[in-house]
């Protein structure tokens, strides 16, 4: 009987039906959970095969969600709220990292921050030496690092709006414009900030992710609803890889080295950069999605006073934690 049970089992298992899930993912190192469940096997043993597709920023992917081009999200919050004032149905089933967004300065205006300067002080100090104000790279309005940004700069460090001009651009473009001067500043997440600092080490972290928004929300990992409802045990496969993947990440991260350079590398970011990124302080994987309901609450609202959400969406639906509570119940 038992050496039955131990043939059937796998036999089961390889018969069961399997589910194939169109991704989009932007391309940081916050999405490490996804691709680290992805390749332990853990995603396809549960019946889920993903194609992943990837885009410069979440303003950009919501297109693909509303279009039904893609069935799962993995990027930031902040373009969800946005996404449903439209008639959007989608689900935040998990976290994946949090603070990810921080603020760097290039050579240029980096040496105006020093200690004892405010970092408002800091700003004014460039634009009267140089005659301009500094240009601050980010994403799109209505993302995370555009609305972090803000927060920052206008709540945070109480910086005059003549000091800065806020420059939206992609995650490459950013990135880029970071290393050649082109800007004087920008929010990056990782693995952009191990690389622009170990190619040039005059560009400086001058805060931190949660400096510049208090429990600042970061990636997450949303299903459409359509989805949800036809395959919710590929959602509950999903979940509980991604549960895995961040136990994975604390205890051996190098095991995760390799397949999130062939995710995010694409033969341009090296296993070192990869390794360094991975321990960075701007790297914190969170799976649990009540734990950034009332930041991403904060975040929503912050967009409204911004004008980049007409007005404050009631959160009940959003947010649908059962999958990580089963997920950790089960573990």
């Amino acid at each position: 009987m038992l050496a039955s049970a131990m043939i059937v089992g796998p036999q089961a298992l390889a018969q069961k039906a399997s589910v194939t899930a169109r991704v989009g993912v932007i391309p940081i190192i916050g999405t490490a959970p996804l691709f680290v469940a992805q390749n332990e096997g853990w995603l396809k043993q549960g019946g889920l095969d993903l194609t992943v597709t990837t885009f410069e920023s979440g303003p950009n992917m919501i297109q693909a969600l509303a279009s039904g081009t893609i069935d799962i999200y993995v990027a930031g919050v902040a373009p969800l709220a946005v996404a449903r004032s439209k008639g959007v149905d989608v689900r935040v089933v998990a976290a994946t990292a949090t603070a990810e967004n921080v603020f760097v300065a290039s050579p240029k205006l980096a040496k105006y921050f020093t200690p004892g300067t405010s970092h408002a002080a800091a700003f004014k100090n460039y634009r009267a030496a140089e005659g301009k104000p500094a240009r601050l790279a980010t994403q799109p309005a209505g993302s995370v690092p555009n609305t972090t940004l803000q927060y920052w700069l206008w709540e945070q460090a109480k910086a005059d709006k003549a000091d800065v001009e806020i420059v939206p651009m992609g995650i490459d473009a950013t990135q880029q414009a970071t290393l050649a001067g082109a800007v004087e500043g920008a929010t990056i997440r990782e693995p952009a900030v191990t690389i622009v600092q170990g190619r040039n080490p005059g560009i400086k972290l001058v805060a931190l992710g949660d400096e510049m928004f208090p429990g600042q929300p970061g990636t997450v990992v949303a299903v459409s609803g359509a989805f949800l409802e036809k395959n919710p045990e590929a959602v509950q496969a999903l979940v509980s890889g991604l549960v895995k993947a961040a136990e994975l990440l604390a205890k051996t991260p190098d095991r995760a080295v390799a397949p999130l350079e062939a995710a995010l590398g694409k033969g341009i970011v090296d296993s070192e950069t990869i390794r360094k990124a991975l321990s960075s302080p701007a790297t914190k994987f969170q799976i649990d999605p009540r734990s950034i309901v009332e930041s991403s609450r904060l975040m929503q609202a912050y967009q409204v006073k911004l004008g980049s959400l007409d007005k404050e969406l009631p959160f009940e639906g959003l947010f649908e934690p059962r999958f990580f509570e089963r997920a950790t119940n089960s573990n």
